[in-house]
């Protein structure tokens, strides 16, 4: 979906899909019709819009184009096998897998110039950009750690540790500010990092707020979120600080986390009918999507999932009496099935 703005684009899935697997429909929901179509040889994995630009993602390649009508093919690229469709489309840059399992392209738009950053050693499984382009988030299959990148020098700035067991990591996002990670994972858990060089405080109104709305919950929205717990990103204490230890002791955890709700069955069917170990014709890994997250603003946040148990979640992050920062959901609804 592009921002506020009314266009939305679709690609077909599903057992009895509305478009076929290999085109996207660029859909005018004010006028309710399409307004661009864009056929390909091979099903679409996944499709990214800006004001200006389309970004497509296949199995193989993601291509670039113009906005405008008909869209203008503006470049390619072949990648990776990328089954997640995996890309991301700033306002002056595209990141996308390249030709090397683990590693990143990023492509300058307006000049074409193209950087690698050999960001894993396993393939991708997830990757965003910040809001104003400066910096990247990647995870690789195995899960237990995200590492975060400059994309102006391509230099690893940090990396932050998820856990310890390998996790299939469902989402990234980095908040409207720039200074906030949270990532989503199969292990039914939403993370909140701090990102280097942001400031780990904000405006005690923003806080008091964050912490009012989340108390004044009903107790049937936030019963589930007994997680919505402070925690040290060090974790350890003062073992973080013994030598020769291994590094998950000195590791950067995430400062706050809290359950997100996954349907028990990973093959749940759209139309809310399971067949357990059928893949789900023309979506990605054969599965519906679940933990998809996306900042509000600052201090709120959304997790998405589709499938039989299709829902979303609001969460909101506040600060305790100590000081402490925790995230706790404020609410939930079914949007699909029953």
């Amino acid at each position: 979906m592009l921002g506020r703005a009314n266009y939305v684009a679709l690609v077909g899935g599903g057992r009895k899909p509305k478009f076929p697997t290999n085109k996207v429909i660029i859909w005018d929901d004010a006028k309710q019709l399409p307004v661009v179509t864009l056929e390909f040889n091979s099903q679409v994995f996944q499709a990214r819009l800006s004001r200006s630009q389309i970004l497509v993602a296949l199995l193989n390649s993601v291509s670039l184009y113009a906005f405008s009508s008909p869209p203008k093919k503006v470049s390619s690229f072949e990648t990776a096998d990328n089954p997640s469709g995996l890309c991301c489309l700033g306002a002056k840059m595209v990141a996308f897998p390249g030709r090397t399992p683990g590693q990143v392209q990023i492509v300058e738009i307006g000049t074409g110039n193209v950087s690698i950053i050999p960001a894993h050693s396993s393939p991708l499984k997830a990757m965003t950009l910040s809001p104003n382009g400066e910096i990247l988030a990647t995870a690789s299959e195995t899960g237990t750690l995200i590492r975060i990148f400059s994309t102006t020098n391509c230099a690893r700035i940090s990396e932050l540790r998820r856990g310890v067991d390998p996790a299939a990591i469902l989402s990234l996002a980095i908040s409207p500010s720039n200074t906030l990670l949270a990532v989503t994972s199969d292990k039914a858990t939403l993370h909140i990092f701090d990102l280097p060089h942001s400031t780990s405080s904000t405006t005690t109104a923003a806080a008091a707020a964050a912490a009012a709305a989340a108390r004044s919950s009903s107790p049937s929205s936030t019963s589930s979120s007994s997680s919505s717990h402070p925690s040290n990103p060090t974790k350890w204490g003062i073992l973080a600080s013994i030598p020769l230890l291994p590094r998950l002791f000195s590791d950067t955890y995430s400062f706050a986390s809290a359950p997100i709700a996954i349907d028990d069955d990973p093959h749940a069917a759209l139309s809310g009918v399971a067949k357990a170990g059928v893949p789900i014709p023309g979506v990605a890994g054969g599965k519906a999507r679940k933990g998809v997250v996306g900042w509000l603003d600052d201090w709120t946040l959304v997790v998405v999932g589709a499938g039989r148990d299709g829902r979303w979640e609001k969460f909101g992050l506040g600060r305790g009496e100590d000081g402490r920062r925790w995230v706790g959901r404020l609410g939930w609804k079914r949007y699909l099935g029953g």
